[in-house]
């Protein structure tokens, strides 16, 4: 198979990684990629917004398989030029993906299909706000309701924060808080067979402690031991079955990554947000656990033919990814540094790194190009050997204001 990945970050790598073990991949490509992608796969410059340029690249590769990893290229459409083109792409059309584009219609979707979520206001103008503010109460949850890379969510318990983020937005969903542990589950769907993947949770403070600003995702792990028995089996049928059915009868299938954002709550468990891709940091931790070889279950989705896969194959090992982030990130990431260590953080091949934001420097260096610069991840017979290989790499690695969470996993570990 020849198989194009469009893409930047980690999440990309990680996908380019899987890939690149699997026997039935012959050539593997990505668009644009970044300087650790450059080691697996061949890269191509393109503008992963524009439709045509991908499918145009698609068809100059004869690519077999499209896999478009960000939520952007999704919600902009990228992938209907390539199915235009009877080219099988893994990811949702326009209209699917606005299950991540618009929280508000996400929330609709979840009515029609009966989905456990937390109650909620759609709010256009400071006064609709301030009422749902005061309708909720501490703490208060704010959300944008377009794309906002992960950074678009206020939880506070400082109304005035709240009240500001909401006008500064323009259309929010303001919504009951949720308490309980928070779980990230991904499903692989054809638009009519659902077929989940292990649980992992996502650490999304910049600080330890989970205080701080929200990131993108600063660590993440799987599995998790304290997640109830039966958790999967449940979702699978109150949620992620549901949501594909509800689409699919809109007459907009879903056919990709549908991931549920989760909390275990005292009344049940509940979704907290919907996205139309892999995420990032979980899916790091996610397939270095599957044994299945990947590229086949991504073709699978996209040609409809899900249903007759065998039962996917999992590591029985637990996998933990730590986030390295630029100085001031989120806020005003520092970027244009060298980054050193890299070869030793990976020498006793008891961690691997995947890159986010980083480019090519004009000497061979690698330097940074982003906020969230690297993920070290790594593999162990359980969660507290996992944590340490994986923190024994990102000791080895520095650039200038490095950041990251020394707490990933820990409770879990103990």
């Amino acid at each position: 198979m020849k198989v194009l990945v469009i893409g930047t970050g980690a999440r990309e790598h990680a996908l380019c990684r899987s890939l690149s073990q699997d026997p039935s991949v012959g050539e593997l490509h990505c668009a644009p990629g970044n300087a650790g992608i450059a080691r697996v796969a061949t890269l191509h410059p393109v503008d992963q917004l524009d439709g045509a340029a991908v499918t145009a690249l698609a068809r100059q590769l004869g690519a077999d398989l499209v896999v478009i990893g960000p939520e952007a290229p999704l919600v902009a459409g990228v992938a209907e030029p390539l199915r235009a083109a009877g080219i099988p792409v893994f990811g949702p059309g326009k209209e699917a993906a606005q299950l991540e584009g618009s929280k508000a219609f996400a929330k609709d979707v979840m009515a029609a299909a009966g989905v456990p979520t937390a109650r909620s206001y759609v709010c256009t103008t400071e006064q609709e706000a301030a009422a749902a503010l005061d309708a909720f109460g501490a703490p208060y949850v704010v959300k944008d309701d377009g794309l906002a890379a992960g950074k678009g969510v206020v939880v506070t318990g400082d109304r005035a924060a709240a009240l500001e983020h909401a006008v500064a937005c323009g259309r929010v969903v303001i919504e009951e808080y949720l308490d309980g542990p928070e779980v990230s589950l991904f499903a692989i769907t054809d638009g009519t067979t659902v077929l989940p993947l292990v649980p992992a949770q996502d650490f999304k403070r910049a600080l330890d402690g989970d205080q701080g600003p929200n990131t993108g995702g600063m660590g993440a792990y799987s599995p998790l031991p304290w997640a109830p028995e039966g958790l999967v089996a449940e979702v699978l049928e109150s949620v992620l079955q549901p949501t594909v059915d509800e689409l699919r009868h809109r007459g907009t299938p879903f056919s990709g990554l549908l991931y549920a954002g989760l909390a275990l709550t005292s009344r049940g468990t509940r979704v907290i947000e919907f996205n139309a891709r892999f995420g990032d940091p979980e899916t790091q931790v996610v397939l270095a656990r599957l044994r299945t070889p990947l590229a086949g279950v991504l073709l699978a989705a996209a040609n409809g033919t899900l249903g007759g896969l065998e039962p996917l194959r999992w590591s029985d090992e637990a996998a933990v990814t730590v986030v390295m982030a630029s100085e001031g990130y989120p806020a005003d990431p520092r970027t244009g540094d060298p980054i050193a260590g890299l070869d030793a953080a990976e020498a006793d091949g008891t961690a691997f790194v995947l890159h986010a934001g980083t480019r090519p420097g004009p000497d061979g260096e690698v330097l940074t190009a982003g906020g969230r610069v690297l993920s070290v991840t790594a593999v162990g017979a359980d969660l507290a050997e996992a944590r340490a290989k994986a923190y024994a790499g990102v000791a080895e690695i520095s650039f200038k204001g490095a950041q990251h969470r020394t707490d990933i996993a820990a409770k879990a570990a103990q």
